[in-house]
């Protein structure tokens, strides 16, 4: 704790008055440009992947990036693309999974997460996803990222079951993108819809 207090002194000793002007628009003003939904995981970071400044992006941060269906029971995650699509009006929503992802690694093995049933009710949501991987054919070491990949055609379907997202849709106002990050090599593929697959992403 010591070491995030004394980033905090940091931040406002050298970074804040660096970007004091930005901060003072921001104190009455609130436009992201996207919603990125990513998974908690520490080492994706939705801000220095997409080199954006604060401000520039409505953040939902999930274990495995996952997007419950819509239901009509109060949930954070549904309450939080509600307000960034109806309400901040993002002109784009992205689904980002990565490499190494611990809650598809859980799922892709299918070991025993009986000590955690949080996280065991929690992946149910991938459920999709995990059928599609395993009707496919992919060696041992492929598997996770195989999931990986589907688990985000898997979120996005589950997006679409939003009605704040439908609507949207319906009405051309927001995108929808599917993105992978590998944590390794710092690179990014985003799935091609018309090819359905995944390719380098490009500017």
């Amino acid at each position: 704790m010591k070491e995030i207090a004394e980033g905090v002194e940091r931040f406002r000793r050298e970074a804040f008055p660096a970007r004091a002007e930005l901060f003072e628009r921001l104190a009455g003003t609130h436009r992201p440009s996207a919603l990125f939904i990513s998974c908690s995981d520490a080492r994706v970071v939705p801000e220095l992947i997409t080199q954006r400044e604060p401000g520039e992006l409505f953040v939902v941060r999930t274990a495995g990036n996952l997007v419950p269906p819509y239901s009509a029971a109060a949930d954070g995650v549904a309450a939080s693309i509600e307000y960034a699509v109806s309400v901040l009006g993002v002109a784009d929503v992205i689904v980002c999974g990565h490499s190494g992802c611990g809650a598809m690694t859980a799922l892709a093995s299918g070991g025993g997460l009986g000590h955690l049933p949080a996280v065991a009710h929690w992946l149910h949501h991938a459920d999709a996803a995990k059928a599609r991987t395993d009707a496919g054919e992919h060696r041992s070491d492929e598997r996770v990222d195989a999931l990986v990949r589907d688990n985000v055609l898997g979120q996005l379907a589950n997006l679409r079951t939003h009605p704040s997202v439908a609507r949207a849709l319906a009405l051309h106002r927001v995108t929808l993108h599917g993105w992978v990050y590998d944590i390794r090599s710092g690179a990014v593929q985003a799935l091609d819809a018309a090819a359905g697959r995944f390719v380098a992403l490009t500017a």
